[in-house]
């Protein structure tokens, strides 16, 4: 049978069929909770530090435990929709993320936020890549169909860029707990509604679940960023150090080994052969790497430095996450004209003397100058990059790759984000030696947005270098009536690209895990390719 999202009729026989609205209802509310808890715990993390005692590097994992579980599962889950149908993977994920955000939200430990925020990304890795393949799966391919993904997309856009403000009023009105706490009654509701209105479906293949490569590969990304943080607490020749750092490598090594070994990987090592797949990972993990650092740092130095209240702090950041959904908006504009490459390098750059800008800042800046103004540059190259890397990975890849490739691209932001903080952290941390001061806080801050602007500048070098050219399109290019035909044997890399199908599930029922080319990557697991 067709390797697809089919219907199950044994569970639909004797159903009516849901109107669209309830269906793009109940999946666009499940994708926002899941990409609004990327961002909506920043502003909160001063008042999360000041009742439950947390260290810089316990705020550091706030994040990060979120980040390492959502991008460690994120494949898996598809998979498991894949075969155990998406709706059942959905009301499963979303019961998970809603009972972990109530043990968060009621947390009176450090630990035990850190154990929900982990049990959250697990439950959004197991929810998210099914948003996309039940929409689809409902709404006829046309017209109708590309509607209700770009309302899906802009509601995950939302998501991000509505974090900082809704973690301000919430944190400023109530308390940083109901940043957590209102995804109870939400989750309640959308579980009610999703259970009523959505139907079952699932792909009719007989692959397996890879449960070892999806805990190998979060536990070594965890192991290691644990390894990195701690480098700066014990120092790089510290016993403890170097042997979370060597464990964090061995895992990530037993990872490759398992997916090398298996018949059903989570991650096809053989994908990494094709050069636009391989380079847009490369350049997408460091730009995760320093975008990630960027709103965590900035909402730091709005509150703790220039004494922002939390709603100051989100009303603060509104215009950069505007910016990167502008950015995003004009990248595929600019792709018609310049081509792939080009819009990546030009957003890299971007990004880069952004960065570079927002690492003069000082400790009695000013918002115009020490926020607003490098904060647009930094994330209009963020979203500049963000849809082109998507784009040039996909287009490489065999057709029938092409939802989990998007699946890749996404993982591999998320995973750079999530060790780039840990590595950010640490950087910031040496320099401002447990000073509080604001003088202190802002010579560390500083110094972790120029070392992402470093990153970022070899991140530039590197795709100017390895990112593929792509041909012009000819007559007699390989053209069809679908688009361009890859050409994966050429060294000069893929012809112009095109965004996959989005209700494709990929080579033999791969889960796409993944949404159409486009998005914003300060979203997190947002609508970029998931």
């Amino acid at each position: 049978m067709a390797d697809h999202p089919l219907t199950d009729p044994a569970r639909t026989a004797g159903r009516r069929t849901p109107p669209t609205w309830a269906v793009l209802l109940a999946v666009c509310a499940g994708q926002f909770l899941v990409v609004l808890d990327v961002s909506v715990v920043n502003v909160a993390l001063p008042s999360m530090r000041e009742d439950l005692a947390l260290s810089a590097t316990g705020l550091q994992w706030v994040v990060n435990a979120y980040s390492i579980a959502f991008a460690g599962f994120m494949l898996f889950g598809g998979r498991a929709g894949d075969l155990f149908g998406r709706k059942r993977m959905f009301l499963v994920g979303l019961a998970v993320f809603t009972a972990a955000s109530l043990a968060g939200g009621v947390a009176q430990e450090g630990w035990q936020l850190l154990a929900a925020r982990a049990v959250q990304g697990l439950g959004a890795a197991v929810l998210s890549p099914s948003t996309l393949t039940l929409l689809t799966s409902a709404v006829p391919e046309g017209p109708a169909r590309a509607r209700a993904i770009g309302t899906w997309s802009a509601v995950g856009a939302g998501g991000g860029a509505a974090g900082g403000l809704v973690g301000g009023v919430l944190t400023d009105g109530l308390s940083w707990r109901w940043v957590l706490l209102i995804n109870v009654p939400i989750g309640i509701a959308v579980l009610a509604a999703a259970a009523h209105w959505l139907t079952e479906s699932r792909a009719t293949s007989g692959r397996r679940l890879d449960l070892p490569g999806a805990v190998l590969v979060t536990a070594g990304l965890a192991v290691l960023a644990y390894g990195i943080a701690e480098t700066e607490a014990r120092g790089w020749d510290a016993p403890g150090t170097l042997v979370a750092l060597a464990a964090g490598v061995l895992l990530i090594l037993g990872f490759l080994l398992v997916e090398a070994r298996s018949r059903f990987p989570l991650m096809p090592l053989k994908l990494f052969r094709v050069r636009s797949v391989s380079a847009a990972n490369a350049v997408m993990v460091i730009s995760g790497a320093a975008m990630m650092g960027m709103w965590f740092f900035m909402t730091l130095y709005a509150q703790n430095v220039l004494g922002y209240s939390p709603l100051l702090a989100g009303l603060a950041l509104i215009p950069s996450s505007l910016s990167v959904v502008s950015g995003a908006k004009l990248a595929p504009v600019l792709m018609r004209s310049l081509g792939a490459r080009p819009v990546v390098l030009l957003g890299v750059a971007v990004a880069a003397a952004g960065f570079a800008w927002q690492s003069a800042m000082r400790a009695d800046g000013t918002y115009f100058g020490d926020i607003l103004g490098p904060g647009i540059v930094m994330m209009a190259g963020a979203g500049l990059s963000g849809t082109p890397l998507a784009s040039l990975a996909v287009s490489g890849a065999d057709p029938r790759d092409a939802g989990l490739v998007s699946g890749l691209i996404n993982t591999s932001r998320t995973m750079g984000g999530a060790l780039g903080l840990a590595i950010l952290s640490t950087v910031a941390a040496s320099a401002t030696a447990g000073a509080t001061d604001p003088e202190g806080l802002t010579d560390g801050y500083a110094l972790a947005f120029r070392t992402a602007a470093l990153m970022l500048t070899g991140g530039f070098l590197l795709g100017l270098f390895w990112l593929p050219r792509e041909r012009r399109r000819t007559p007699d290019a390989g053209l069809t009536a679908s688009g361009p035909r890859p050409n994966r044997d050429d060294a000069d890399g893929p012809p112009t690209p095109s965004a996959p199908d989005p209700n494709s599930t990929g080579a033999r029922g791969d889960s796409p895990g993944a949404a159409p080319v486009g998005g914003t990557p300060e979203e997190g697991p947002g609508p970029l390719t998931r």
